[in-house]
């Protein structure tokens, strides 16, 4: 798909910042953390549910915990199960490195060329942000870092994104954001903001594709398309 706005003909000049979501945004990390859940389960003797596993893309933790345990019932030993996947998980980034997405380096160097306030609001823990962010080399890059520890409420609830336009200074609906999974989109069209989705593990639904300001392939295809409705 070319890269394109998916409702509006021009990108709106009054458009001051741009908050970005991360795993499946910024770094290939959502297969990653997919195929360690099931590497687990196999391991522990625990039925594979790709609802679950599906279902908790763009959750924090705690909402990650609780979709697990209605699935799985109240006595699933959700914090064993997710410290065993978390440390599995780091220690492939470790050995095989932080699988960057294409265009996020000129994205975000084109942004910050332009004057445009640049945020994240990822449901991870602030730290596991910021140990990301430091590994790739662009956390100079964020004048605000959200993450899911920081909330009450996590995605879809519009909290996070809220809160990043809060702490930028910026209103919503001046205001990108960048998200790939239902659950981000949902949270930022309630925040206000404009959503680009950047599609990786879950296509839009009709119901998303309403909700969307665009829809963009890649970050290569989101540079672009503001470079050319500049």
């Amino acid at each position: 798909m070319q890269a394109g706005l998916w409702r509006e003909e021009t990108v709106d000049k009054e458009i001051k910042a741009v908050v970005f979501d991360m795993d499946g945004v910024l770094f290939d990390t959502e297969k990653l953390f997919l195929d360690t859940y099931k590497e687990v389960a196999g391991e522990k003797g625990i039925p594979y549910s790709e609802k679950a596993v599906m279902g908790c893309i763009g959750l924090n933790s705690r909402d990650t915990e609780a979709l697990f345990k209605q699935e799985y019932g109240e006595d699933f030993p959700f914090e064993e199960y997710h410290a065993m996947c978390t440390e599995r998980a780091r220690r492939k980034i470790a050995e095989q490195g932080l699988p960057m997405k294409r265009g996020v380096c000129e994205l975000l160097a084109y942004l910050k060329e332009e004057g445009y306030r640049i945020a994240l609001a990822s449901s991870t823990s602030r730290r596991g942000v910021l140990g990301h962010l430091d590994r790739a080399g662009i956390t100079s890059f964020f004048e605000v870092i959200i993450g899911g520890d920081m909330i009450e409420h996590g995605k879809p609830e519009p909290d996070i994104y809220l809160r990043a336009c809060e702490e930028l200074g910026i209103n919503p609906a001046d205001t990108l954001a960048i998200e790939d999974s239902p659950n981000g989109i949902r949270s930022a069209h309630a925040a206000g903001l404009k959503p680009i989705m950047v599609p990786d593990l879950i296509a839009p639904t009709p119901e998303i594709e309403r909700l969307l300001y665009a829809k963009c392939e890649s970050l290569e295809d989101v540079k672009e398309m503001l470079v050319k409705q500049k």
